[in-house]
């Protein structure tokens, strides 16, 4: 490989869902940047990749990048990883992404695994066109203004959410979204994979107290006019 930075998208749940062309160049890269080291070691042991995975996340990403572009320049080649899907997309990989092409250093990314195109097809919703929205925001305010955003927008609408704050957000959404149909995707790929299906307010009651898993919240566009 010529030296340069790959972003290499990894399983977003089920360990086999990662390319061949992933692995070759996690296997022949001078180092692996990744979000959490221990998420990595993983995969890696997993796969027999021996090389030790240094952190890059967003604690620590305005530090770590001049010095990862610094080693891309002295003739490395780096490979990026998240924590699952695509580096950039809802987790860090965007910054260093950009001041390696600044810098003057090749920059390359690899297609393979997106939670976020995932639950779009898998929401049986119309996919195109899309938008995601990342993450719902952590404070009241910020998250009605989202849902409201999602409501006006007549595409389908994709958001990440986390398990501890799924009931407050569709306990938002029940009257903001009233009867649209959404659909919520838990553990993608995973062994207790489900999907969700019906208006905010039916979503909410089949969750459990405490739900767990990583969370993909999917809503309906608005329907078309009829002549």
């Amino acid at each position: 490989m010529a030296s340069r930075l790959y972003l290499v998208p990894t399983p977003i749940g089920n360990l086999e869902d990662i390319t061949l062309r992933a692995l070759r160049v996690l296997r022949e890269a001078d180092w692996i940047a990744a979000e959490d080291t221990r998420r990595a070691r993983v995969l890696l042991q997993h796969y027999d990749i021996g090389t030790r995975p240094v952190p890059h996340h967003a604690h620590n990403e305005h530090a770590q990048t001049p010095k990862l572009v610094e080693r891309l320049l002295d003739g490395e080649t780096g490979a990026l990883i998240s924590d699952a899907g695509m580096p950039g997309i809802a987790d860090p990989g965007f910054l260093l992404a950009r001041e390696a092409r600044l810098a003057g250093a090749e920059v390359e990314v690899l297609p393979g695994p997106s939670a976020v195109t995932t639950a779009v097809v898998a929401s049986g919703f119309p996919p195109e066109p899309f938008l995601f929205l990342g993450f719902v925001p952590t404070t009241a305010g910020r998250r009605l203004r989202l849902l409201r955003e999602m409501a006006d927008d007549p595409r389908t609408s994709v958001v990440f959410e986390v398990p501890h704050r799924i009931r407050k957000t569709l306990q938002a959404a029940e009257e903001i979204w009233q009867e649209r149909p959404v659909a919520l995707l838990r553990e993608l790929t995973k062994i207790h994979e489900e999907a969700i299906r019906g208006t905010a307010s039916q979503v909410l009651a089949t969750l459990p107290e405490k739900p767990k898993g990583e969370m993909v919240l999917v809503l309906s566009p608005t329907p078309r006019k009829t002549k």
